[in-house]
């Protein structure tokens, strides 16, 4: 066990938490990608990155469950660095097989990259806001075959999680955007902007 590394990653973990709470309490959070929780994300990926090349996947032998999860949770947070997400993905999957990573982890961060490509969701685990002014799961492909994907690895029925979604959300200040369709298009030209899709 590295418990450097294993400190490190977690530090890292609890800054991330530590702005988004901070940001969250004036509401500044919710209004689009906030210049400074993308300056952490942007600032753990970089490192994250180090990290792989150094050691590969940060996994459960070397860091402990709770240092692999705070390696996924810099992952799943690195959105406006695609290359970062996608290499990551392809380690988790193959660390999630040794059992060196959640199951769990591995379909989240699936997930985020194949929406943030504009490709429907396997799991479920991708939330937004929708027309009707709900917090909802984005699309999802064989949506049929979506709880069976979900309990081989590890989550809940997905009607559980969108009933604590919407619960989590009206216990914040996050509310349905204006204009709906405006956020959409500000995230599709956020997400060629960033490299997600091709311009």
């Amino acid at each position: 066990m590295d418990e450097f590394l294993r400190d490190e990653l977690s530090e890292m973990r609890a800054e991330d938490w530590r702005v988004r709470a901070e940001l969250a309490v004036d509401g500044s959070l919710y209004d689009g990608y906030h210049p400074r929780m993308e300056e952490i994300h942007r600032r753990h990926a970089a490192r994250l990155a180090e990290i792989l090349d150094e050691r590969g996947w940060p996994g459960a032998s070397l860091v402990g469950e709770d240092g692999a999860e705070a390696a996924w949770l810099i992952a799943q947070h690195a959105i406006s660095v695609p290359e970062l997400q996608r290499r990551a993905l392809a380690l988790i999957r193959e660390a999630a097989a040794r059992g060196e990573a959640k199951a769990e982890h591995w379909a989240r961060l699936e997930d985020r990259v194949r929406v943030h490509e504009g490709r429907p969701q396997l799991f479920g685990t991708q939330f937004d806001w929708d027309e009707r002014g709900q917090m909802s799961p984005l699309p999802i492909e064989d949506v049929g075959g979506v709880e069976a994907r979900r309990r081989a690895v590890g989550l809940p029925p997905l009607p559980e999680t969108v009933r604590r979604q919407r619960a989590g959300i009206a216990a914040t200040r996050e509310e349905p955007p204006r204009d709906w369709h405006e956020r959409q298009r500000r995230f599709e030209q956020w997400a060629r902007a960033t490299g997600w899709r091709e311009i």
